[in-house]
């Protein structure tokens, strides 16, 4: 499975993003995908979890509210919708890809960035 992240850049804070992430290769293998992120000198977190069906999502408790993740039937597009932009939301974001046997895959990320 190849994962592919776009939809980065700069935002001010208030504003809405939405961020993508193109799945390819052997996606019917892949059992659950996720958003993290990576501010520069932190650890990356985890934001959120979506089953490969789309019938059920997971938030860390600071997403909920302003993030929703969704997926596409065909489980090659994974989206990150963020509103109500923060500067505290500036970060690299990655999408992870569960596969079988829990095998993981992970983009390379897409930066977001936030003015005041």
């Amino acid at each position: 499975v190849q994962l592919e992240e776009s939809g980065g850049g700069f935002g001010q804070a208030g504003d809405s993003l939405r961020l993508s992430c193109a799945a390819s290769g052997n996606t019917f293998s892949i059992k659950a995908m996720n958003w993290y992120r990576q501010a520069p000198g932190k650890q990356r977190e985890w934001i959120a979890a979506i089953t490969g069906d789309g019938r059920s999502t997971d938030y860390a408790e600071f997403a909920k509210g302003r993030f929703t993740i969704s997926i596409n039937n065909a489980k090659s597009a994974l989206l990150l919708q963020i509103s109500t932009l923060k500067p505290e939301d500036a970060a690299v974001y990655y999408c992870n890809a569960i596969g079988a046997f829990g095998k993981e895959f992970w983009g390379q990320g897409t930066q977001v960035t936030v003015s005041q």
